[in-house]
């Protein structure tokens, strides 16, 4: 076997930030529930409360999203009537809709507990030191010099 390639699968950060994202996911979920919003729905929401209409594209960038799984995020919510889309020209903008507010008034309260059970099992200085850490992976150019690493040109 090549020395290189001698690893296990405990070695991947890939690996264990996707495991990891799951099981941060499962646990907000469960809590979230009696909201009737799904923790990627309610992140969708409440970034549209705090930053208002937003375009398809804006709003997947903002969510480090491709326009695909946004699209398919953002079905129910419209179906439901919580988010409104609506054309502007040749983009299509997002509305936070009445509903929507009214849904997240009672998901905030959800998620304030699962926030507080979160940090009461692994300490606020744990989770603190965890979000900033996860900010400056987000803000990396990891993946998007893809070309420039293989010696392609973009």
């Amino acid at each position: 076997m090549d020395p290189e390639i001698n690893w296990t699968a405990e070695d991947c950060v890939c690996l264990a930030v996707r495991q990891a994202a799951r099981h941060v996911t499962q646990f907000y979920d469960r809590l979230l529930a009696p909201s009737g919003l799904r923790t990627t729905q309610f992140s969708l929401l409440a970034k549209l409360r705090r930053q208002g209409p937003m375009t398809i594209n804006a709003l997947a960038a903002n969510m480090v999203m491709d326009r695909t799984t946004l699209g398919r995020n953002i079905v129910p919510l419209e179906r439901d009537g919580l988010i409104k889309i609506a054309p502007s020209g040749r983009n299509k903008v997002i509305h936070l809709a009445k509903r929507g507010e009214k849904r997240l008034d009672v998901a905030f309260k959800c998620w304030a507990e699962a926030q507080k059970r979160f940090e009461s099992i692994f300490g606020t200085a744990k989770v603190s030191d965890l979000r900033a850490l996860l900010r400056a992976v987000t803000e990396t150019e990891l993946g998007r010099n893809d070309a420039r690493d293989s010696g392609e040109e973009s």
